[in-house]
């Protein structure tokens, strides 16, 4: 088993249940790791025989760009859209940070993570 991991893609996106967060915005750090059998990749070095890091990716700022009330959501439309572009995964991982929420307090982020096994 082997992993791939995108870590710290910085995106800009409007999620949130305040209607100042949909309408202005926020930055955001998303960590993906994805696990599958490198075996065929690491004997064939053709990029057809592994995950693209550049798809995972795609896939990332396209589901960050669709606005959602809950971080919860996306990391769900993250995971589900990596397994079905890519049969081969057998787990993923998501973290969505989003950094300076609106909270009346003293701190840099918020974030929800999961984890999923095919």
């Amino acid at each position: 088993m082997a992993k791939i991991k995108l870590k710290n893609i910085i995106l800009y996106a409007y999620h949130g249940c305040m209607k100042e967060e949909r309408e202005i915005g926020s930055d955001y750090i998303v960590n993906v790791v994805v696990d599958f059998d490198m075996s065929a990749s690491s004997m064939s070095d053709n990029l057809s025989d592994t995950i693209d890091y550049v798809s995972l990716n795609k896939i990332i700022e396209k589901e960050m760009a669709v606005p959602a009330n809950l971080l919860e959501t996306v990391v769900e439309r993250i995971i589900s859209s990596i397994f079905k572009a890519h049969k081969t995964i057998n787990s993923v991982s998501v973290e969505i940070d989003k950094i300076n929420p609106p909270i009346n307090g003293s701190l840099s982020s918020v974030s929800v993570k999961r984890k999923v096994n095919r």
